[in-house]
C-alpha cells in the first residue's frame, strides 16, 4: 500500500560506472511503499532500473553523443522538460558531479511546484575541476558519506546539506551466503574462487593489469571469475578457463568468493565491507573521485589490501598480504551503512512539503 501519492523522479548521470544508478535505485528501493519513483536515466543500462520494478526514460550521455554541448542540452530540457510534464513529481533528485544547464533549464520552467535535490557523493581529487553550479539552486544537497562516516546536517550559507553513512543498494539479509550463492551462479559448490571487478575498461585499460593478476591467483589454485559491466563498450579478452560473469546487483552474491579484487569505486568499497569478502583494491587513478585515498580509507576500517599492481613485486606482495587476511569478515564496530534510508527519509520528507 502506498501512503504517500508524491512522485519523486530521479535523474542519474552515465558515469565511468554504475555508481550514479545505483544511488539513485538505492533510494527508490527504500521508498517503495511510501512515494512512486520514477527515472529519467542518462546510463544506458536502463533495463536494469526495469528489472528493479520502476519505470524509467532513457536518454543519450553527453559523453556519447557527437552533438555540441549546447545542442545536447537544449535537447535535455526538451525532453526533460517533457518528463516533468508527464510524470508531474513533487520533487527531483539529481545525482552527479556536474548537473547539466538543460536540467536546471528544465526545472526552472516547470510550470508546477518542485523540490530539487542533488546527491552529490563528492570525494574529488584536489585538482578536479570546479562545478561552477552553486549549490543554492537547490532545495536540498545530500553527500553520501564515506566508509565511518555518520549523519551530520547543516545550513551553509542558506542551503539545507546532510551527509548520511555510506549508501548501499541492498540491506544485509538480502545478501546470499556461500552456498546459495554459488548456487544461484552456477560456480561449483568447492574449490577456491576469485572474483575480479576492476571496471568495464571505458576510461582506463585494466586488461594488462588483470591479466597479470589472473596469473597470479591461478597459481595460486583459484577459479578466476571476471565481472562483466552493463554499460562496459568493450570486453577484456579474458584467457582460457576464466568465468566471465554478468550480474546485477553484484552484491547479493558476493559471500560466493573467497577473494575480491577491483578498483576502489564508491559502491565496490561499501559492498566489499557489507558481504564481509577479503579484498584487494586496485584504484583507478584515471577519475576525478579519489579511489587512492578511498582505498586507504577502507583499508583503516576494514581488512583490505590497497596497491596499484603494476609491476611483479607489487603484485606478489599484495597477494601475499590478501591471503593472509581471515577468510570472513564482518562489518566492523561502528561503521554504518545505513545511509540509504536516511536520504530517503529526507527526500520523501521534503517531497511531502516539509523542510
Amino acid at each position: 500500500m502506498v501512503r504517500s501519492g508524491q512522485k519523486i523522479l530521479f535523474f542519474n548521470v552515465n558515469g565511468s560506472g554504475l555508481g550514479h544508478m545505483n544511488r539513485c535505485l538505492s533510494y527508490a528501493r527504500r521508498l517503495r511503499g511510501r512515494a512512486q519513483p520514477v527515472f529519467f536515466s542518462l546510463a544506458s543500462a536502463i533495463e536494469v532500473i526495469e528489472e528493479m520494478g520502476f519505470e524509467a526514460d532513457y536518454f543519450v550521455s553527453p559523453y556519447w553523443s557527437d552533438t555540441s554541448s549546447y545542442a545536447w542540452n537544449s535537447e535535455l530540457a526538451v525532453r526533460f522538460g517533457m518528463m516533468l510534464e508527464r510524470v508531474r513529481p513533487a520533487a527531483v533528485v539529481f545525482d552527479g558531479t556536474w548537473p547539466f544547464q538543460g536540467f536546471l533549464a528544465a526545472c526552472r520552467e516547470y510550470g508546477g511546484p518542485l523540490r530539487i535535490i542533488w546527491s552529490n557523493r563528492g570525494f574529488l581529487k584536489a585538482d578536479a575541476a570546479r562545478v561552477p553550479v552553486p549549490e543554492g539552486v537547490f532545495d536540498l544537497v545530500i553527500v553520501p558519506g564515506e566508509l565511518g562516516a555518520g549523519y551530520e546536517e547543516s545550513l551553509q550559507a542558506g542551503v539545507r546539506k546532510i551527509q548520511v553513512p555510506p549508501v548501499g543498494l541492498l540491506d544485509d539479509d538480502e545478501l546470499l551466503g556461500r552456498e546459495a550463492a554459488r548456487q544461484a551462479l552456477g560456480l561449483p559448490a568447492s574449490g577456491r574462487l576469485a572474483l575480479f571487478s576492476l571496471g568495464p575498461g571505458n576510461l582506463k585499460d585494466v586488461s594488462g593489469i588483470g591479466h597479470s593478476l589472473i596469473r597470479d591467483f591461478e597459481a595460486e589454485g583459484f577459479q578466476v571469475v571476471w565481472t562483466r559491466a552493463p554499460i562496459s563498450v568493450r570486453d577484456v579478452e579474458l584467457p582460457a578457463g576464466v568465468l566471465p560473469l554478468s550480474v546485477y546487483p553484484l552484491v547479493r552474491y558476493l559471500r560466493a568468493f573467497d577473494v575480491f579484487v577491483g578498483a576502489a569505486g564508491y559502491n565496490t568499497c561499501c559492498e566489499v565491507v557489507q558481504a564481509g569478502v577479503p579484498t584487494l583494491l586496485v584504484p583507478n587513478d584515471q577519475l576525478a573521485d579519489d579511489q587512492v585515498r578511498r582505498a586507504h580509507l577502507v583499508a583503516q576500517h576494514a581488512p583490505a589490501v590497497v596497491s596499484a599492481c603494476e609491476s611483479e613485486a607489487e603484485r606478489c606482495a599484495a597477494l601475499a598480504q590478501l591471503l593472509a587476511l581471515p577468510p570472513r569478515l564482518s562489518v566492523p564496530s561502528g561503521i554504518s551503512l545505513d545511509g540509504a534510508r536516511l536520504a530517503a527519509d529526507a527526500i520523501l520528507t521534503l517531497a511531502e512539503g516539509g523542510a
